[in-house]
């Protein structure tokens, strides 16, 4: 696929994954449409810390996924669509289910429903790890069961299976790209590992929930790379593939290591409050991502030393945008 002469719109492009798709997007040539949340502030996410001149480069479309109107005007005229929206936060959907339920499930039909009528030539769907929950094996590939943990996860799983159907029932061609963790410069505190460094950075100590979960990390850049692979790759519609680094790290072992690399020596320690519900936590995540390797020739490049490296760099210099010790939902 030639991008200088694709448009393509990117949902959740305020995000943190979203941000850096379009910032690949941009750098390959695309004609580039945004549809962001509509806020009174006028603000625009992550798009916002993107460099000026890429900045006008982008068309914004504001809105809502819940809006079938808004999204079916965004799609419109749009040869790819990378559907990133969604509500992710796991602390959030606990508090608010009938929320992230809408937007995530609802949003992702208005979606394929939009894709569908405008006749998108292909559409690139966000899963999440989540869906998983705990490993019942590992590493886990694309056949392993899905188990809806919590409200968040199941949301996802609804998500999954409505792009599915589609696909099924009316040849929507639409390729799941299911990211395991994704870290990197301008992730929210709403993520661990930028917890963990703007503690490590000022705090006088790391405050975490469960520290011996394991969870597979990816740099954002990879990640961000998994969604053009998608929609070039030949023969893969109706598929899902992980994204993934394909090891497994403690959130305890990220800690010790963060404070190492900044080197600082503070306590480590756990708050009841940022537990999540006995059956509903997720111990363990491990990609198995050889199907990605093989059928979309794509394989992350960034070392997990790397890329936490640059990521504490990022947030060294960004401590402006930053809370340390408070817990972001």
């Amino acid at each position: 696929m030639g991008w200088q002469n694709t448009t393509v719109l990117v949902t959740g492009a305020a995000g943190f994954i979203g941000s850096h798709l379009l910032e690949q997007l941009l750098a390959a040539g695309a004609r580039t449409k945004a549809f962001v949340h509509y806020n009174s502030a006028n603000t625009r996410g992550y798009i916002d810390q993107l460099p000026a001149e890429q900045q006008k480069e982008i068309e914004i479309i504001y809105g809502d996924l819940r809006d079938a109107y808004a999204v079916s005007h965004a799609v419109k005229g749009s040869d790819v669509v990378f559907h990133l929206g969604a509500l992710i936060a796991i602390p959030y959907s606990y508090q608010n289910p009938y929320d992230v339920v809408q937007t995530n499930a609802l949003g992702t039909f208005h979606v394929a429903q939009a894709a569908l009528e405008h006749g998108v030539g292909r559409i690139v769907h966000t899963s999440t790890s989540e869906v998983y929950g705990t490993a019942r094996y590992v590493p886990m590939n694309e056949e392993h069961p899905l188990q809806g943990q919590s409200p968040y996860s199941a949301s996802k799983i609804a998500a999954d299976k409505i792009m599915e159907s589609f696909h099924c029932s009316y040849q929507l061609p639409v390729v799941t790209i299911r990211p395991f963790n994704s870290y990197g410069p301008r992730q929210s505190m709403r993520a661990v590992i930028p917890t963990i460094i703007n503690q490590a950075l000022s705090s006088s100590e790391v405050v975490l929930g469960n520290l011996s979960s394991t969870r597979d990390f990816t740099y954002v850049e990879d990640t961000a790379r998994a969604f053009l692979c998608a929609a070039t790759a030949q023969q893969v519609t109706g598929q899902v593939f992980n994204a993934g680094s394909s090891f497994e790290i403690s959130i305890g072992d990220i800690a010790k290591r963060v404070l190492t690399l900044v080197g600082r020596s503070v306590p480590i320690r756990t708050a009841q409050e940022r537990l999540r519900p006995a059956k509903s936590e997720v111990d363990r995540l491990y990609s198995d991502s050889r199907r990605a390797q093989q059928q979309l020739g794509w394989q992350p490049l960034v070392s997990f030393d790397d890329g936490l490296q640059r990521t504490i760099d990022w947030i060294s210099q960004h401590p402006q945008l930053y809370r340390p010790n408070e817990y972001v939902v």
